[in-house]
C-alpha cells in the first residue's frame, strides 16, 4: 500500500461448511470455544482462534439501486481444536441466516465478532464449512489507521481492505495470518463490468435474462483475506500478457488522463521486478484505476488499485513489487509491516537508479540528511498509529535495506531478495526471519546493525 488503505462494507451470506467426523467417545470429548483474536499486537481482534480457513467462496449480488449488496460467503475450515463454537470477523450488513456443515447454526453479533454456535462441536481435525447469508448496504471500516473496505462510487463499487477491512463486506479470519483461496462470483447489471482478484473461471460469464450477469473469478492461491478485492463499474478494459500469463488492466473513463498506461506500464514494471525479485509469484497481472483519489492504492492480490487512477509510474512500481513482498511473502503480523512497504518503496528507488534517474544512494542521502520527527518512531515496531507512517514505515524501511546493500555488497543483497522471495513464497514471516537469512548469506552478525536501524529512535550512526 501507497498510503492509508480504504476500509470495506458489506451485505450479504456467509457460509461455513465442514465434514465432521465424530470419535469413538464423543461423550468424553472436551469442546471449547475458538479465542476471539489470533493476537495481532496491533489489532488483537483481527483473526480468529480455533480454526484455519482453506477457502472462501463468495457469491455476491450488487444493485446499483441504494448499492445493496445480496450474499452468501461459503468458508472451508479445518478445526485446529475441539470446538463448542467459532468467531468470524464481520460488520457487514445484517445476517439472516448461518449454517455450519448444512444445518442452522445459531450466531450472535458482538461488535466486530460473528460468534457462531453449531449445533454439535466440531472435533480437532475435522474439515467443516460455515455459510453466512445477509444483506444491505456495505459500509467501509472507519477507524484511526483510515477508511478501508468496500467503498461505493459513481456506478458501483471497489474494495481496498489494509488491514483489516475485510470485515466489512465479508465474514472472514480476518488476518494476514491466515491465507486461503477464492471463489468470487459476482452478479451485477449487465452494462457494469466485474473485475477480481485471478483469472475468470472457465464458463465465464452468464446473463440469467433479468438484466443481470454474473462473472465468477478464482484466486488458486492463497492469499491474505484484506488483499481480496472485486471492482464493479463502466471500465475500459484492456486484455494482453506479460510473460505468457494475462494481464488484465481497466479504468474508469474519467481517469483517462492519469490511467492510459496502466496496461503497458503494468507489464513494464512485472518484467523488471521479475529480472530482480524472481518469477512472478501469481498466474495473471493487471491493475484497476476506480474512485476518486481520496483513498489509497492496494496491492490487492494478483491485481492491485489504485483510487483516482495511479499517480505516476512509480506508484505502479510499487503495488506491483508487493505482489512478491507483502502478497506471497506475506507478514504474519502487523508490526512488522515494514517488511512489505519498505520493500515497496526501494524497489521504487531501484527502479529509477536503472532507469536514468538519482542513484539509490543519491534518494537515501537525502533522507539521511532530515533530522527531528522523520526519526521519532520505530521502524519495526511503529505502533498501531504509524503502521503507515511515510517517514518511519516506507521510507526508513527502504533506506534500512539500502544500508544493508552497502553493509553486505551487492552480490549477497541482490541473491538474498531473490533467497527471500523464493524460500517463503506464499508463506508467512517475521522480522526475525529476514535477519536470520541476511545473516546466514552474508556470514555476518548483523544484530547490532537491525537493532539500530529498526528498534531504536534517532538517526543510525554510521
Amino acid at each position: 500500500m501507497l498510503r492509508k488503505a480504504p476500509v470495506v462494507a458489506l451485505v450479504a451470506g456467509l457460509t461455513v461448511i465442514a465434514s465432521l467426523a465424530v470419535p469413538a467417545h464423543a461423550g468424553q470429548t472436551t469442546f471449547t470455544p475458538g479465542a476471539a483474536g489470533l493476537g495481532d499486537p496491533y489489532f488483537p481482534l483481527a483473526g480468529n482462534g480455533g480454526y484455519d480457513v482453506g477457502h472462501y467462496d463468495l457469491k455476491l449480488r450488487f444493485d446499483p439501486a441504494g448499492h445493496r449488496l445480496t450474499a452468501r460467503t461459503t468458508i472451508t475450515a479445518t478445526a485446529t481444536q475441539n470446538l463448542s463454537h467459532f468467531d468470524l470477523d464481520f460488520s457487514g450488513p445484517a445476517i439472516s441466516r448461518v449454517e455450519v456443515n448444512g444445518a442452522r447454526a445459531g450466531y450472535r453479533r458482538e461488535g466486530q465478532e460473528l460468534v457462531v454456535t453449531p449445533a454439535r462441536g466440531l472435533p480437532a481435525g475435522s474439515r467443516f464449512t460455515v455459510a453466512v447469508s445477509y444483506a444491505g448496504r456495505p459500509k467501509a471500516v472507519k477507524d484511526d489507521v483510515g477508511h478501508q473496505g468496500w467503498i461505493d462510487t459513481r456506478d458501483g463499487a471497489f474494495v481496498a481492505s489494509q488491514p483489516d477491512g475485510a470485515r466489512s463486506w465479508f465474514p472472514a479470519n480476518d488476518s494476514p495470518a491466515d491465507k486461503a483461496t477464492f471463489s468470487i462470483q459476482v452478479t451485477a447489471p449487465d452494462d457494469l463490468a466485474v473485475l477480481a482478484n485471478g483469472e475468470r473461471a472457465a464458463d465465464g460469464v452468464t446473463a440469467p435474462g433479468d438484466g443481470y450477469a454474473t462473472t465468477r473469478w478464482e484466486m488458486t492461491h492463497p492469499m491474505a483475506p484484506y488483499l481480496a478485492m472485486v471492482a464493479i463499474g463502466r471500465f475500459t478494459v484492456s486484455e494482453g500478457t506479460v510473460a505468457g500469463m494475462p494481464n488484465i488492466t481497466a479504468f474508469d473513463p474519467s481517469l483517462a488522463g492519469k490511467a492510459k498506461d496502466l496496461h503497458d506500464m503494468t507489464a513494464k514494471a512485472v518484467q523488471w521486478e521479475a529480472g530482480l525479485f524472481g518469477p512472478y509469484p501469481f498466474s495473471s497481472t493487471g491493475g484497476i484505476a476506480d474512485g476518486y483519489g481520496n483513498e489509497t492504492a492496494l496491492e490487492t492480490q494478483g491485481r492491485p488499485v489504485y483510487s483516482g487512477g495511479p499517480t505516476d509510474d512509480l506508484e505502479i512500481v510499487h503495488e506491483l513489487a508487493h505482489q512478491w513482498f507483502g502478497d506471497s511473502v506475506g507478514v504474519r503480523n502487523w508490526r512488522d509491516i515494514w517488511l512489505n512497504e519498505g520493500f515497496a518503496t526501494y524497489a521504487e528507488w531501484l527502479y529509477q537508479e536503472q532507469h536514468g534517474g538519482p542513484s539509490a544512494r543519491q534518494i537515501f542521502d537525502r533522507y539521511s540528511a532530515r533530522s527531528g520527527g522523520f526519526w521519532k518512531l520505530r521502524t519495526g515496531d511503529p505502533g498501531r498509529r504509524g503502521m503507515f507512517d511515510e517517514n518511519a514505515v516506507y521510507v526508513r524501511g527502504a533506506m534500512t535495506l539500502h544500508a544493508l546493500r552497502e553493509k553486505v555488497g551487492d552480490p549477497v543483497f541482490f541473491r538474498l531478495i531473490r533467497t527471500w522471495t523464493q524460500e517463503h513464497r506464499y508463506g508467512l514471516v517475521t522480522t526475525a526471519d529476514f535477519v536470520g537469512l541476511a545473516e546466514r548469506l552474508s556470514g555476518r552478525d548483523l544484530g547490532a546493525f537491525f537493532d539500530a536501524w529498526l528498534y531504536r529512535t534517532g538517526k543510525p550512526q554510521a
